[in-house]
């Protein structure tokens, strides 16, 4: 699916939402493009998850708009609907079966079927092992079960798994937490690809390190508000680890790049 690089591929403008009489995300703004990896960072409960969440429809916002290609996606809609309009998500548990193999996990969802009945297991053998190999992905036979691999592998399964679904906009939930040095360097590989090929690329992480050194863009969320977007070309980390605790104030206009 082509991505427009002059629209935000996806956009959040002043997105709210509450639990009750609890808030949980007062004011929640962001623009990530094609072609771009755009960090979002903060502490526990600066409203990373519930981000996330309402980008993907498993949580409705109760204020504010989320919109994808340009298009305003309805207040109540289901992940469903975010996946039908370009949006795949690879979550921090990964969802993946471990008595399953490679391929078998990278088409859960989206089986290959001849006959509209019977499993297709060559086609799906061969489609996981084009994505493995255009990811440049380095886990084995694509009929190696997934309770064998560690947690690295794992992570970038299910990464290949996201893309094999060939949506604009991949939605990244901690993508190296647990992983050693190593795997986190094999992850921030595989998302510079997904960047190369023009993929709208939204990564969730608390290493500062990884978004340095991956991202182009990050937004910074404390106390449920965004209160800063900055190119990472031009920004400190100093600056961001202000924004995160509060040292620096930040601001309300968090789409537009410092």
């Amino acid at each position: 699916m082509a991505a427009d690089r002059a629209t935000p591929a996806l956009q959040l403008r002043g997105v709210k939402k509450f639990f009750g009489s609890v808030s949980a995300l007062e004011d929640v703004a962001l623009d990530a493009y094609a072609g771009e990896v755009h960090a979002i960072v903060g502490d526990n409960g600066a409203g990373k998850s519930t981000t996330i969440k309402i980008i993907t429809g498993i949580h409705s916002a109760d204020e504010g708009d989320v919109m994808v290609q340009g298009e305003r996606m309805a207040s109540r809609r289901s992940a469903a609907d975010a996946h039908e309009h370009g949006v795949s998500v690879v979550y921090q548990d990964l969802a993946l079966v471990e008595c399953l193999d490679i391929a078998h996990n990278m088409a859960l969802g989206n089986l290959p079927r001849k006959y509209g009945v019977i499993l297709d297991r060559r086609k799906m053998e061969r489609e996981a092992a084009v994505v493995l190999k255009e990811l440049k992905v380095r886990v084995g036979n694509v009929r190696t079960p997934v309770g064998l691999l560690s947690g690295g592998q794992r992570q970038v399964v299910a990464i290949a798994r996201a893309v094999r679904m060939d949506k604009p906009i991949i939605l990244l939930d901690e993508p190296t937490a647990a992983l050693g040095v190593q795997e986190t360097a094999h992850v921030g590989e595989i998302i510079d690809e997904l960047k190369a090929a023009g993929k709208a690329v939204i990564c969730v992480t608390h290493d500062l390190d990884f978004a340095f050194k991956h991202a182009d863009k990050v937004t910074v969320l404390r106390l449920g508000r965004s209160v800063g977007t900055r190119t990472v070309a031009d920004v400190s980390r100093d600056e961001v680890v202000g924004l995160i605790t509060g040292a620096i104030p930040g601001d309300t206009r968090t789409a537009e790049v410092a």
